[in-house]
This record gives C-alpha cells, structure tokens and sequence, in this order.
C-alpha cells in the first residue's frame, strides 16, 4: 500500500463554495491547507485573513507564509463578480474584477514559484469559470476567468521542465450559497441555468473540489496547460443563459 505524502497546499478564496470543499477533501486525505480569505470562518486548516484585493497586504502575507511553509502547490480560487451589461458597465468595477480575479493569482505564483523550482514539484491550479464561452452581464468576470485560461497556458510553457504543472478548471453552474441567494428555487435564473446544463442538475462545490484535487495530485504529473471543464455538458451543450 502506497504511503500518503503530506503536501501542502494555498487556497485562496478558502471559506466558501468551492474553496471551502477543496479544503476539507484536502484536509481530510491528510494534506495540510493554508487558506486566504476576507473573512474569518470555521476553516479545516490554518487561515489568514487578508484582503486579496489590497496588493500590499496581500504581497505582506504571502511574504511571511512562505518563510513558514513548504507549499507544494496553489489553487488561485478567489473571484469578484459585478454583473453589468455593455452599456451599463463602468471602469471601476471593470478594474476591480480584474483585479481581485487577476493580481492575487500573479503574486501567489510568483510568491510560491522560488520554493517549487528548488524542489522540482509543483501544482498551479487557476479556478476560472463556464461564462468564459459567453454569458450577458459578464463583460468582466468572463475576461478576467478567461485570462486565468491563458495565465495557464503561459506559464505551463514557461515552467514545462521545472517540474510544475498549471491547469485550470471551468466549473459550470455550482450549488454555492451565493448561487442560491441570487437564483432561487423555481425561479426563472434557475431554468435559465438548468435549460443549458444537459445533465439536468447544478455541480456541487465537492465534485469541482474532486477536479482540482486530481490535478493537485502526483497522478497528474503529465497534464499541464489544460482546462477542464466540470459542467454537466453545458460547454457542448447550448448556452441558453
């Protein structure tokens, strides 16, 4: 039987949805979880509290974590959503998607890559999203998720004999309590969603945390500047929203 070796892993956007599943999965196969939040939260593993939007904090704490951890890999999982349609969208909240969505992600490879290279092993997992194929009211969010795509693919060329692989993961619709509070039961959003998943149901935080999970794995050693899209078959299917 092959003895488990305990990696450890940064998660950023660690308290809800599908940060917060990843952790527990990670946690319970006997990895060790450092989470990046806003907030503070019941959190399976160590979490520090830190505006990710704010570079200079985050920069602070990254910086300070990594003179304490070995990390073995990160999952760039945080997101900023602000809903606009073309004529209504402000460059504001366009700067601030791209920046809570983007620069975290940077500064988190950056901060890591020193540690990975010397050890010749690493995972970048960027957490990026099915609006990336189209979706109204996401002039920034689908750019910014797209961008993550193509962070992905660079660095994998960049990185291809360090060891490292990067990969990213498009979840479809996920039954998050955020999802919830926007689309609820029965409502017309929630058919809307459902008519262009063609397996009939939303995804669960824990099976987009299985993907992820899976690519953070040394049975992934060969994949790297992919996108796996975890979607029921949206991104085959129509995209009726």
């Amino acid at each position: 039987m092959t003895q488990l070796i305990q990696r450890t892993f940064l998660i950023t956007g660690a308290t809800k949805g599908i940060g917060l599943a990843l952790s527990k999965r990670l946690v319970s196969a006997g990895h060790r979880v450092v989470g990046l939040a806003r907030s503070d939260a019941d959190f399976p593993g160590e979490l520090v509290s830190v505006d990710l939007s704010d570079r200079a904090a985050t920069d602070a704490v990254l910086q300070e974590l990594t003179r304490r951890f070995a990390f073995d890999g990160v999952v760039n999982n945080v997101g900023l959503v602000k809903p606009q349609r073309i004529g209504h969208v402000d460059l504001g909240s366009l700067d601030d998607v791209f920046a809570v969505n983007l620069h975290p992600a940077v500064q988190t490879v950056q901060a890591l890559l020193p540690g990975m290279r010397s050890r010749r092993r690493g995972r970048v997992v960027n957490i990026s999203s099915l609006t990336i194929l189209g979706m109204t009211g996401r002039t920034a969010y689908a750019a910014a998720k797209a961008a993550l795509v193509s962070f992905a693919r660079s660095w994998a060329l960049e990185l291809a004999d360090t060891g490292i692989t990067v990969n990213a993961v498009a979840p479809g619709p996920t039954e998050t309590e955020l999802f919830r509070a926007n689309n609820q039961p029965g409502s017309e959003s929630e058919r809307r969603y459902l008519s262009a998943v063609l397996v009939g149901r939303f995804v669960k935080p824990d099976e987009i945390a299985a993907t992820i999970a899976f690519l953070l794995s040394d049975d992934a050693g060969f994949m790297t500047g992919q996108t796996l899209y975890v979607d029921g078959g949206a991104s085959i299917g129509k995209l009726g929203f």
